[in-house]
């Protein structure tokens, strides 16, 4: 008998690159036997330099790819990524009501490792309107969820009254990356609106680490849609990421990517 076959659709924009975005993401999906699926909400040209163009895809293109997908490969979990637009970010919020979609990792793309911005500020508001209430996980990193919350988060316990903001606004699961933060150990923190959890793990001093976020991500959607509970899909995606960035690939001029098959080679 053939083993069940799971699937995760990610809705992101495409990192000609390689290291980020939809590519990022499939990588993940794949290395945990996941089938991974694909609505691109726009065209990037970037690389380890930095991003040197973006390309919105018509509202149009978006909701085809998302039907497509949906019709007939129904996914286990999906992940949304850069959103870059308040049109592109309704769409989806849509898009994802219709298909009663339960299992949605939201990581709020915002800005580029480089620095370039990915969501025009103008819609920050809609992404907070729209996205956060349906996001089952939000996996923000600290500056995100400063942006998000319109609070300055210096202290550890600033990053937990940030996560309480951001579930009262009906996010699930907040997962706090602890990347931006000081010191040599980083810390992630998961509140699941009663409790906090940590994940401890040593910081890598590398420069290599363009598209963690999209992977680290990625790895926990794989895990939700193989049945995974919250906390199983950390620990798991915790691990992936650690590796991906301990043994990253050294490509590239600039941000190199982290490597995805590290973990299983």
């Amino acid at each position: 008998m053939r083993d069940m076959v799971y699937k995760a659709l990610t809705i992101a924009g495409s990192d000609s690159g390689g290291g980020a975005g939809i590519q990022a993401d499939l990588k993940t999906f794949h290395q945990f036997r996941v089938f991974g699926m694909s609505a691109i909400t726009a065209v990037t040209a970037q690389n380890t330099l930095g991003v040197q163009a973006v390309y919105p895809l018509p509202l149009e293109a978006i909701e085809k790819q998302i039907d497509s997908v949906a019709v007939d490969l129904s996914p286990d979990a999906v992940k949304t990524g850069m959103l870059f637009s308040h049109e592109i970010i309704e769409l989806v919020a849509q898009k994802t009501a219709q298909y009663r979609w339960t299992r949605i990792v939201v990581d709020p793309v915002m800005v580029a490792k480089g620095g370039a911005p990915l969501l025009k500020q103008e819609a920050i508001e809609a992404f907070k309107r729209h996205m956060l209430p349906l996001a089952y996980v939000l996996t923000p990193n600290i500056p995100e969820a400063e942006v998000l919350t319109n609070m300055r988060i210096e202290t550890f316990e600033d990053r937990k009254e940030a996560a309480k903001k951001l579930h009262h606004l009906g996010v699930r699961y907040v997962v706090m990356k602890g990347g931006h933060a000081e010191g040599s150990e980083l810390v992630d923190l998961l509140y699941d609106g009663e409790r906090f959890y940590e994940w401890k793990s040593e910081r890598i001093e590398t420069k290599h680490t363009h598209g963690t976020g999209c992977t680290f991500a990625a790895a926990i959607t794989a895990q939700l849609a193989k049945g995974k509970t919250i906390y199983e899909a950390i620990d798991i995606a915790k691990r992936f990421i650690q590796a991906a960035v301990e043994q990253a690939l050294h490509i590239g001029s600039g941000h190199g990517p982290t490597n995805h098959w590290a973990l299983y080679e």
